[in-house]
């Protein structure tokens, strides 16, 4: 049964509401369909935060979206979903769905474990409501009246701060065990606690994330960490064991780091992250994975090397073990993979302060990248700060002081050899 929130009980308005979202539910609206805005939006604007996105639901199927908006483009077969453009800017607009028993030729498939795997069987709002993942991401926004639809509760998992599964927790997670991901990350971004129903399941069905897509993973694990709270989102995935199926090689290495030297390597690192993104300053994914396979690539560098591989062959073979088998849990792009690798291959060349070498290094498209994990090497005590304080200050000194700063390490000449001239 529904419940209206008018507007004197809470505190949204129409203004809050960003402009081509009102554009896109009063075009439905006029078109005789019902369309409200939804989730995180709601959600967020109840909580008195700046939301993100701004999904629409409707009554009206993805085709019926298309023909209302000439920008409108139409993507995915899991979840088929209407994209409505404004320019390079899209808002997403997503058919009501139901139960999948609702009708079983309707486009609804799953796994004999309960895994979705096909998800569009369409409904009514009240059975969208039902469907959707957490109570708090279940409340409907109607522009028309400016009360706020609640199906399940979440007005008051709201006021109380909790995250509570909409159905049977198990079963819910069964369905999408990217759901307990999603857990935690709401958990860290709005400071929620769990409701123990919501939590008990976690622990034993962590292992239901090793049938996710990589690539699908890659996705989550950027919304992890690179929503502003990565260092708690870092802890709470170890506390409910989850970390070990997105970061294998790393949870192995902190299991062996009796020193906390990694850990503290990795809180540094994902702290820094956090001051960053929360200063609006970008972030690459390429940094991320350097960070967290850092120790195994350590440990790899060092068997080639005892093989007999000189230093850069050993390095390079590191790189490839350490990522052919990351991959198999998250599919990392060659974009970043890449990036990540230059960032380890160039942290020999700190060594070398000649000017010659120093001045060449400076320039290198990488370098920034380097230098800010040589840095953080740095910070976590992995080097000593003065280390990091050198390519500080040489980045920024004139020529004059740059030849005096590399004068302790210049190469000594090699002596040229005068042959004697035969007679």
């Amino acid at each position: 049964m529904v419940v209206r929130h008018s507007p004197n009980t809470h505190h949204i308005t129409e203004q809050d509401i960003y402009i081509k979202a009102k554009k896109i539910l009063n075009s439905l609206n006029k078109a005789n369909y019902e369309a409200y805005l939804v989730g995180g939006a709601v959600r967020d604007l109840l909580l008195d935060k700046s939301p993100k996105d701004f999904d629409i639901a409707t009554s009206a199927h993805p085709e019926e979206v298309n023909r209302v908006f000439s920008s409108c483009r139409l993507i995915g077969r899991r979840f088929r979903l209407a994209h409505v453009h404004f320019g390079r800017e899209y808002l997403e607009v997503a058919t009501f769905r139901a139960p999948h028993h609702k009708n079983d030729h309707s486009g609804g498939k799953t796994t004999e474990d309960g895994r979705i795997t096909h998800d569009n069987v369409y409904g009514t709002l009240e059975e969208d409501a039902l469907r959707r993942d957490f109570t708090v991401n279940a409340l409907f926004y109607d522009l028309q009246t400016g009360d706020v639809l609640d199906h399940v509760n979440g007005m008051d998992d709201i006021h109380k701060r909790q995250l509570r599964l909409i159905g049977d927790p198990e079963t819910r997670y069964r369905e999408d065990p990217v759901r307990m991901l999603r857990a935690i990350r709401f958990v860290a971004k709005l400071g929620f606690t769990i409701h123990p129903d919501t939590e008990r399941p976690i622990y034993a069905l962590g292992h239901l994330l090793k049938d996710i897509a990589p690539a699908r993973l890659f996705d989550e694990t950027l919304k992890l960490f690179h929503g502003g709270q990565a260092l708690k989102t870092f802890h709470l995935l170890r506390q409910y064991d989850l970390f070990q199926y997105l970061f294998p090689l790393t949870e192995h290495s902190l299991l062996l780091d009796e020193d906390d030297t990694f850990l503290d390597f990795i809180e540094t690192a994902l702290s820094n992250t956090d001051k960053r993104i929360n200063s609006g300053k970008s972030t690459t994914p390429a940094f991320l994975f350097a960070v967290m396979l850092w120790d195994k690539l350590n440990a790899h560098f060092e068997y080639h090397r005892e093989e007999g591989q000189p230093a850069y062959q050993a390095m390079h073979k590191a790189t490839n073990d350490v990522f052919s088998e990351q991959v198999r849990s998250i599919a990392v792009p060659r974009r970043f993979s890449n990036v990540s690798r230059d960032i380890w291959m160039l942290q020999a060349r700190f060594t070398h302060k000649d000017c010659r070498s120093a001045l060449a290094f400076i320039e290198h498209r990488r370098f920034r990248a380097a230098y800010d994990f040589y840095c953080l090497r740095a910070s976590a005590g992995q080097l000593p700060a003065e280390e990091c304080d050198w390519w500080t200050r040489f980045q920024f000194a004139s020529p004059e002081d740059q030849e005096a700063m590399c004068e302790p390490f210049k190469r000594p000449k090699k002596r040229r050899r005068h042959r004697k001239r035969k007679k």
